[in-house]
């Protein structure tokens, strides 16, 4: 029997972002964005970890509209940098999420590098009936030295994940959700919601 379709407030009005998450998440859940319910201000992300900006935004949205929410932080780690860009990856190279700006910095602070290790790490905060879950995934890759596909957004023609010889810009957004960390993420957080659906 099919589930009555569920509706959660999710704190993004990335449109590349919103449809993977649809995409992982299935009919049984309808997506609603800050600014279908009139918030169209920036929502703070000012922590130094990718659990506390997740918390801070699901908590931000809560606060304002009192619908249950969630909210994700994804990060990019290179080893070789220390774990940057980490946190910082949106606004790695300037403060307007320029995902070119941000791709140019990464190569330039890896040239002549020989690691090139890096994964990618999301984690979910989401608030259900006041009580706080969270939810991680994590893909672990590579960053190649120049941009490889017209796919996905961000980082992902630079980063080729293990075990595939193509860069997340080259899949299909199918392809993608299958092996992403945002779409392990969003499984465990589906997973989550179809065996506590009581609670909904």
């Amino acid at each position: 029997m099919t589930a009555h379709v569920r509706k959660l407030l999710f704190a993004t009005n990335n449109a590349h972002k919103l449809a993977e998450v649809q995409a992982v998440l299935g009919p049984d859940f309808e997506l609603t964005t800050p600014r279908d319910c009139g918030v169209t201000e920036e929502i703070p992300e000012t922590c130094d970890t990718l659990e506390g900006n997740a918390a801070q935004k699901a908590h931000y949205l809560h606060d304002r509209i009192g619908m249950d929410c969630f909210a994700d932080d994804t990060g990019l780690e290179v080893a070789a940098l220390g774990g940057a860009p980490g946190v910082h990856s949106a606004r790695y190279a300037t403060e307007g999420h320029d995902f070119a700006a941000n791709n140019r910095l990464l190569l330039r602070n890896l040239e002549g590098v020989a690691d090139r290790r890096a994964r990618f790490r999301t984690v979910i905060a989401l608030l259900l009936n006041g009580q706080e879950y969270r939810f991680e995934g994590i893909v672990e890759g590579h960053i190649i030295d120049h941009e490889i596909g017209h796919e996905g957004f961000g980082y992902d023609p630079l980063f080729i994940p293990d075990g595939f010889d193509k860069t997340f810009a080259q899949m299909t957004a199918a392809e993608k959700n299958a092996v992403s960390h945002r779409g392990r993420a969003v499984r465990k957080l589906a997973d989550f919601l179809l065996k506590t659906a009581s609670l909904l």
